[in-house]
């Protein structure tokens, strides 16, 4: 295979965020782009990624591939791309060759690593609510809420979204209602609780694109997707926390 890229903030960012929820991964390469499912290692959160072929200016792929390797090791190699730099991917000699394009060319060879060949199977959810509206939004929601507890309450209804936290003696609530830059499909009132832990690398996905649909159901997983057309896609599933009093 043969992979290269001239827009590289598709991966580098992308990379960026999922290296903050998993370490080893397996990407398979196929005629339709690179990509990639993988969850972390509390079962708690999985990450689905998807770079399409036609975001790279040469993209040849002669057979279904996959490789596999330590994903700190890639986004290290990452932080040194340049913004004008061309990015090219090969696997010779069951290494992936990372090789770096501008005023100099620079060659990294990352081992490739043996996974267990468990296939990640993709939960079919169905959900009560989604909400798409700007990512920056919900990434100052998330920061708001951040500064009063450790977990984040999702509700909404057919009127409004919100985002609310509170700990023993202080809350916070973000509400956001539909208009022009938010949309809310609401089959009835909703309420969930998730981890902001997870929650603040997941939205690292707003480096890469505009607007973020946010999905869920009561007491139910949580599911966030950030795609360019024609691009990528990358999303991000979230089990929820469920109060035991």
């Amino acid at each position: 295979m043969k992979l290269t890229l001239a827009d590289t903030k598709f991966l580098k960012d992308s990379i960026s965020a999922i290296a903050d929820l998993v370490t080893e991964v397996r990407f398979k390469v196929t005629s339709n782009g690179l990509e990639l499912v993988a969850m972390d290692p509390a079962n708690v959160a999985m990450v689905l990624f998807t770079l399409l072929s036609s975001s790279f200016i040469e993209y040849e792929v002669k057979k279904d591939t996959v490789i596999a390797l330590n994903l700190n090791d890639l986004k290290q190699v990452l932080r040194r791309v340049k913004p004008a730099d061309t990015l090219t991917l090969e696997n010779p000699d069951a290494k992936l060759k990372v090789t770096l394009k501008g005023k100099s060319t620079r060659t990294f060879q990352l081992p490739l690593i043996d996974i267990e060949e468990r296939e990640q199977k993709v939960p079919d959810l169905k959900f009560n609510v989604t909400v798409t509206t700007a990512a920056s939004t919900i990434n100052d929601a998330i920061e708001d809420v951040d500064i009063i507890g450790e977990s984040v309450v999702f509700s909404a209804d057919e009127k409004a979204f919100t985002i609310s936290s509170s700990n023993d003696l202080s809350t916070a609530e973000v509400e956001l209602k539909a208009d022009d830059e938010t949309s809310i499909d609401a089959k009835e009132e909703t309420r969930s609780k998730y981890s902001i832990e997870y929650l603040k690398k997941m939205i690292q996905g707003a480096k890469l694109a505009d607007t973020v649909t946010v999905q869920f159901s009561k007491d139910y997983p949580l599911r966030l997707d950030y795609t360019v057309k024609d691009k990528m896609q990358l999303a991000f599933i979230l089990a929820p926390r469920v109060d035991n009093d």
